[in-house]
């Protein structure tokens, strides 16, 4: 009965809204933290619940005509198999799939962790690709980590880790992770093409990147926002990991964390989001707040 009321209500929003393309604008599906398994609950983690919200959210962007929907890492809790019960559900969508990568995204044996890229329809663990005059960046955070470090990348994730520990920054823990060298200087190219072909970028990422003290963010943030700041293309970063959501401006950018699924019994969390010619419009359903992003 809850979820039909709940898809009731959605549908009821969806055909009193619509997005006019003629004027460039157009619509997205965003999920942050869908982080599924078949485990008991671990309040205010509701492991099991995580199915049924995702395919509510499924259900009601279907009603939308979005030009691809993203999920922002953590599509599971832990286990392979956990994603043979979520992907079926995501594979329903009618628009474009995008996945980020996130830390529990590897919470699996260890010799399926190479697998679980391609199980999420992933070619590259970090890409790019373009919508009108915008160009998306998608980061994997945790292509320096403890868990899910490709074997010839354990090195370098050893020497940020143990070099980083010296700031005595909450963040650096075992369970957050960071940037290659050869990712920031991918990241540096994709700015660079944006700025020839005149493109707005907007960064998706698992971790935040933002709050000085925040426990939740990627290693290397720092130095992140140190590449980024001279591109005044780079209207946003949106990212999950930390469930009770945030957010923030800083030099131009506006840096958003999309509030976790997985949290609570009887709300959920999602969004469509509007992109305009000068705001980036968050419809959120749930726990997530709507909002409006002014862009230049």
């Amino acid at each position: 009965m809850k979820k039909a009321l709940l898809i009731i209500g959605l549908l009821v929003f969806a055909c009193k809204t619509s997005t006019d393309k003629s004027d460039g604008s157009f619509e997205i599906g965003v999920i942050a933290d869908c982080q599924y398994c078949a485990c008991e609950t671990q309040a205010p983690r509701f492991y099991k619940a995580a199915k049924q919200k995702l395919q509510v959210a499924v259900d009601f962007l279907n009603t939308k005509d979005l030009e691809y929907t993203i999920h922002l890492g953590d599509f599971i809790d832990r286990g392979f198999a956990s994603f043979d019960t979520v992907l079926p559900i995501w594979n329903a969508l009618k628009s474009e799939k995008r996945h980020v990568l996130g830390n529990h995204d590897f919470s699996v044996a260890d010799s399926l962790k190479r697998f679980v890229p391609n199980k999420m329809g992933l070619k590259t663990r970090y890409y790019s690709f373009k919508k009108f005059n915008w160009r998306f960046i998608v980061l994997d955070g945790n292509e320096l980590s403890f868990y899910g470090a490709e074997p010839h990348k354990i090195k370098q994730t050893d020497s940020l880790f143990n070099q980083l520990k010296s700031d005595n920054l909450p963040n650096v823990a075992v369970w957050n992770g960071g940037l290659s060298h050869e990712q920031l200087q991918w990241i540096k190219s994709e700015l660079d093409k944006a700025i020839v072909n005149d493109e707005h970028v907007g960064i998706y990422c698992h971790f935040p990147a933002i709050r000085e003290r925040d426990l939740h963010n990627l290693w290397n943030f720092k130095e992140f926002q140190k590449l980024i700041q001279p591109y005044e293309n780079v209207k946003f970063y949106f990212n999950g990991h930390n469930h009770a959501g945030d957010y923030a401006v800083k030099d131009g950018v506006h840096y958003l964390t999309f509030k976790g699924m997985l949290d609570t019994q009887d709300s959920t969390a999602f969004s469509v989001v509007q992109f305009t010619k000068d705001s980036i419009f968050i419809k959120g359903f749930g726990r997530e707040t709507s909002r409006r992003l002014k862009i230049k």
